[in-house]
C-alpha cells in the first residue's frame, strides 16, 4: 500500500486528476496490485507447473492441460488461479532399519515371511521419477505435490508389493544375490505396472541389508559352517579321485606308448617280411624266366640238331675232338674181314707192336 501511495500522491488537486483518463489509472492500480499480490509464477530447472483457473469467463475451469516447461516463469492472476509444482529429478525412496536414516525416522525397513516360513526383514532403496506429461493428471486425479504423490501413493504400493514378490523365495535364496538381483527386477517391473497410470517411472530398486529372526540366523550361521566343512571334505575326496584318475590316465598312457612300440615293431617286421617275400618272389620270377628262356633255347637247339644240319654239326664238333689224335683202320668188311666180338683186341696190339705206343699215347678206335 505504500507503494500505491508513491503513485497516487503526486495528483493532489483534482483537476490534475481529470487530465488523466480513469481507465488508464484504473490499469496502473491494477498492475500495482497485482504486482504486490504475486502475479508471476516460475519453474525451477528441473520442476515443472501446472495452471489450474479457478474463476475464468472466457475459458473452462479446472486443470490447465498445458504443461509449463521447467525454468521458465508465468504470469497470471493469483486469486482467480492456482499453481502447482512438480520436481521431474530421479528420486529415491530409502525404507531401512536405521532409525535416523531414510524417509522416515525409526524402523522403515521391510519385515516379512519367506515362503518356507521365517520371518525376515529387508532394506530396500526405490528409484523413481515423475512422468512430466502426466503433471496435469496427476494434480487432477493422484496428488497436489510431491510429498502427498511419495506419500499417499509411492510408499504404499512400494510397501506392499515388494514384500509379496520377494517372500516367494526361500530362506536360503536370500544369501544368494543372483536370486536377489532377479526379484528386485520382478518388483521393479510390477510397481512399473502399478504406478504408471499415476504418471511415476521406477527406475531400480535395491536391495540392501537383509536380517533373520536371531536364533534361526545363528541356525543358518552354523549350517554354513557345516556346509563349508562337508565341502572341504568334498573337494579333498574330489582332488584324491581326480589324482586317482589321472595316474589311471598316466597308466593308460604307459600301456598305449607300450602298445605303439610292440605294434611299430609289428608293422615293421611286416614291412621287412613283405619286402623280402617281394625282393625273392622277383628274383623266382627272374630264375624262372631265366630258365623257360634256357630251356627254350635248348628245345630249339634240340630242333636244329634232329634236322639234317644237326649232324653235320656233330661231324664237325668230332672232327675238333680227332683233331691231333693218331686213328688205327681195321678192316672189318666182307668175309675176310675182322669180327670184332670174337677178336683178343690186347693180342692184336701185340701183334701189331704198338703196345708201347698206348702206354704213352691214348688211342682211339672208329669202326666205320
Amino acid at each position: 500500500m505504500n507503494i500505491m501511495k508513491k503513485y497516487i500522491t503526486p495528483i493532489k488537486n483534482k483537476s490534475s486528476l481529470k487530465s488523466v483518463p480513469r481507465l488508464v489509472l484504473f490499469s496502473m492500480i491494477l498492475l500495482c496490485a497485482s504486482t504486490l499480490s504475486g502475479c508471476f509464477f516460475k519453474t525451477n530447472s528441473t520442476e515443472v507447473g501446472v495452471r489450474t483457473r479457478l474463476i475464468s469467463i472466457f475459458s473452462e475451469r479446472g486443470v490447465d492441460t498445458e504443461i509449463k516447461e521447467p525454468g521458465r516463469v508465468f504470469y497470471f492472476f493469483p486469486f482467480v488461479n492456482a499453481w502447482n509444482t512438480f520436481d521431474t529429478r530421479l528420486q529415491n525412496i530409502e525404507m531401512t532399519v536405521v532409525e535416523n536414516r531414510g524417509d522416515h525416522y525409526g524402523r522403515d525397513d521391510l519385515q516379512f515371511k519367506t515362503i518356507d516360513g521365517n520371518d525376515i526383514s529387508m532394506d530396500i532403496v526405490i528409484a523413481y521419477r515423475i512422468n512430466p506429461k502426466k503433471a496435469p493428471y496427476i494434480l487432477q486425479n493422484v496428488a497436489e505435490n510431491d510429498k502427498e504423490l511419495r506419500e499417499k501413493i509411492i510408499r504404499v504400493i512400494a510397501r506392499s508389493r515388494p514384500r509379496d514378490i520377494f517372500g516367494e523365495l526361500e530362506t536360503e535364496n536370500f544369501y544368494l544375490a543372483e536370486e536377489r538381483s532377479k526379484k528386485s527386477e520382478e518388483a521393479k517391473v510390477i510397481l512399473n505396472e502399478m504406478l504408471e497410470q499415476y504418471g511415476v517411472i521406477v527406475e531400480r530398486l535395491l536391495t540392501k541389508d537383509y536380517r533373520f529372526n536371531s536364533e534361526y540366523q545363528k541356525a543358518i550361521e552354523d549350517k554354513k559352517i557345516a556346509d563349508q566343512n562337508t565341502q572341504q571334505f568334498k573337494s579333498a575326496s574330489n582332488a584324491k579321485k581326480q589324482e586317482y584318475l589321472r595316474k589311471i590316465e598316466q597308466a593308460k598312457g604307459e600301456v598305449n606308448k607300450m602298445v605303439a612300440n610292440v605294434d611299430g615293431e609289428y608293422e615293421k617286421a611286416k614291412i621287412n617280411a613283405e619286402a623280402y617275400y617281394q625282393k625273392q618272389a622277383k628274383q623266382a620270377e627272374a630264375i624262372l624266366f631265366e630258365g623257360k628262356a634256357e630251356a627254350e633255347a635248348i628245345t630249339k637247339m634240340n630242333e636244329a640238331l634232329s634236322a639234317k644240319g644237326g649232324r653235320t654239326m656233330v661231324k664237325l664238333k668230332m672232327a675238333e675232338v680227332l683233331a691231333g689224335k693218331k686213328i688205327i683202320a681195321l678192316p672189318l668188311s666182307g668175309n675176310s674181314g675182322m669180327n670184332l666180338q670174337t677178336m683178343d683186341i690186347n693180342q692184336l696190339l701185340s701183334t701189331y707192336g704198338i703196345t708201347s705206343l698206348s702206354k704213352t699215347k691214348p688211342s682211339t678206335r672208329i669202326n666205320n
